[in-house]
């Protein structure tokens, strides 16, 4: 067995897919290998894939080479990027698939030329076949990192395998761009993590997912706020702390702020921001918002601001404030690392569909329908946990018969 693995990255040239390949090439040159739990005893017992023996590629709609993509974001210093610079400049992304329906116009001119769906389709089949044959991988995980599309509903063409597959041959333009996306990497056998909040996860794709026996999961990255508010919660819980109040805002500067700044990507973005509040607490917070604004200066160093209104012994009020200054990608990109691995050890377990045990990871957790979500973090890190030692020592047995 090939022990190189193939990382796709869609949105390759954003701030956290490029922190991701910088952030590996400079641990190659001795950086530290901080923030991955793959890095622990768990990726040890599970095997995952070595960091130096990931390859990676990927999709843009703006067509720079990533060094000039990572210096453009600022997110690691250009006396950092120097020393991966020829690395980083290897890397030009493919024209990647777009929607105006999903997606503002301005986003970059590097896109596919087609004259349909599945001609797009076909395109991307064949640089990921070339990717594939270049780099002599026999195994590819996709990430979606590309920016946050506009709110969309469940529809008809999203509900079973044929209505979709009819609305591809169609060209419906309820498809978006990141179900297509996840479309190619299920019917190509490749995993894929949608750390977007886009709504991907559709009935007929987790169906084909289930059939193809491809492992998915998602979305949106819990990074920073939303990570907190899944560590604080439990905490009250156990405390039985009344929360009378939430009020959360978020101020970052970064190009997913400003597509945030479009009414209808920020609807998409909040929702899966609030969703985790009231299941961990097991009540409906009388007053829980999230705010989110755009202010360019701030670049990719977030502030994310949070009062807390709690009830304690009879009924007394309290305030909590947390005031979380961080650098957006850095708390991505190790997770993204992190999901590349635990995916490709999912597959080579034999594992297909929704991934449960990475609900860690996500802020909206895929689930199968009728089951019910896990938010509180501890509660995922077990079901992690758990996951990783029934599979384990078949991974094991795996690895030493290849050996």
């Amino acid at each position: 067995m090939n022990d190189r693995v193939g990382v796709l990255l869609i949105g390759a040239g954003g701030a956290v897919a490029s922190t991701v390949v910088a952030g590996v090439e400079l641990i190659k040159k001795g950086a530290p290998r901080f923030g991955m739990i793959t890095e622990s005893e768990l990726g040890a017992a599970l095997g995952v894939c070595s960091l130096e023996d990931l390859v990676f590629g990927g999709w843009d709609l703006r067509g720079s080479d990533l060094y000039e993509a990572a210096t453009h974001h600022g997110v690691i210093p250009p006396h950092r990027l120097t020393a991966v610079e020829k690395e980083l400049r290897a890397i030009r992304p493919w024209p990647g698939v777009t929607s105006e329906k999903f997606l503002p116009a301005d986003l970059g001119a590097n896109i596919v030329q087609a004259r349909s769906f599945r001609d797009e389709l076909k395109i991307m089949r064949d640089q990921v076949t070339g990717f594939q044959r270049e780099h002599n991988l026999t195994r590819v995980v996709l990430v979606n990192l590309t920016s946050t599309e506009r709110y969309t509903e469940v529809e008809d063409v999203h509900a079973s395998i044929e209505a979709f597959e009819a609305g591809l041959d169609n060209n419906d333009p309820r498809i978006s761009p990141a179900m297509k996306y996840l479309y190619l990497a299920i019917t190509m056998g490749m995993p894929h993590a949608n750390f977007t909040p886009s709504l991907s996860n559709i009935p007929a794709l987790e169906k084909l997912s289930v059939k193809k026996s491809v492992p998915i999961a998602g979305e949106d990255g819990k990074t920073g706020q939303t990570f907190l508010k899944t560590v604080l919660a439990p905490a009250f819980v156990v405390r039985d702390l009344r929360v009378d109040g939430w009020y959360s805002t978020n101020i970052l500067g970064n190009n997913d702020g400003r597509v945030l700044h479009d009414p209808g990507s920020n609807k998409t973005k909040v929702t899966s921001k609030k969703g985790v509040l009231d299941d961990v607490l097991g009540y409906t917070v009388p007053d829980h918002q999230v705010h989110i604004h755009y202010y360019k200066p701030r670049g990719d160093n977030k502030e994310a601001w949070d009062n807390i209104d709690l009830l304690g012994f009879v009924g007394e009020p309290m305030q909590l404030k947390v005031n979380f200054l961080c650098k957006d990608s850095i708390l991505a990109a190790p997770l993204v690392l992190d999901l590349v691995r635990l995916l490709d050890a999912a597959q080579r377990a034999g594992e297909g569909g929704v991934q449960r045990q990475l609900s860690l990871f996500f802020k909206s957790p895929y689930r199968v329908e009728g089951e019910r979500t896990i938010h509180d973090l501890f509660a995922q890190h077990t079901l992690l946990k758990d996951w990783a030692a029934k599979v384990a020592p078949a991974l094991k047995a795996q690895s030493r018969t290849v050996a």
